[in-house]
């Protein structure tokens, strides 16, 4: 895709900072240094990814523009770290842990109960979008494993019998 082509597409479905996440920008602003915006490459990417869900190379692009800094810094922050997701995900993502502590507690057990409860594997979201599972390097609760995030609480100890009671309460 050439740069005009991008551009088109920008014009068509441009990123901008919602009135809230501006004025979240706005105040991560004060707590730096003018010359030192770079620093805020994280948090942007935060804001982009709590206000559209994921972070889009038109997110990039603003972020780079609003920090003064080459869009390659974004996107090698942004691909850099798991933690950003750079396509559309899930209402919900169910993020579980695959490290030794939860494998050696019955990660694979309750891996195949979700992706048989759900219908998806891995890296997949189910055909309503409503679900998109993952599996992630420690997630720094090993003395509750089985463990798993879902968006930003985390659920330790599981169960297929807990998963279900936790999946099947959410709105």
């Amino acid at each position: 895709m050439s740069a005009e082509e991008r551009k088109a597409i920008r014009a068509d479905k441009p990123f901008a900072f919602s009135e809230e996440t501006e004025r979240k920008f706005q105040q991560l602003l004060t707590r730096y240094p003018k010359d030192q915006k770079k620093s805020l490459n994280l948090p942007c990417l935060w804001l982009a990814q709590r206000q559209e869900g994921w972070v889009s190379a038109e997110a990039m692009e603003y972020i780079a523009e609003r920090l003064e800094i080459p869009v390659t810094d974004v996107y090698e922050v942004a691909t850099f770290y798991t933690m950003y997701h750079l396509h559309p995900i899930g209402k919900y993502h169910i993020q579980l842990c695959r490290t030794l502590s939860c494998e050696l507690r019955g990660k694979e057990e309750i891996l195949k109960h979700i992706s048989k409860k759900l219908g998806i594997k891995p890296g997949q979201t189910t055909a309503d979008g409503r679900f998109t599972l993952s599996q992630v390097e420690c997630l720094a609760a090993c003395g509750g494993g089985p463990m798993m995030q879902l968006n930003d609480d985390y659920h330790e100890n599981l169960t297929p019998e807990r998963v279900d009671q936790i999946l099947d309460q959410l709105p």
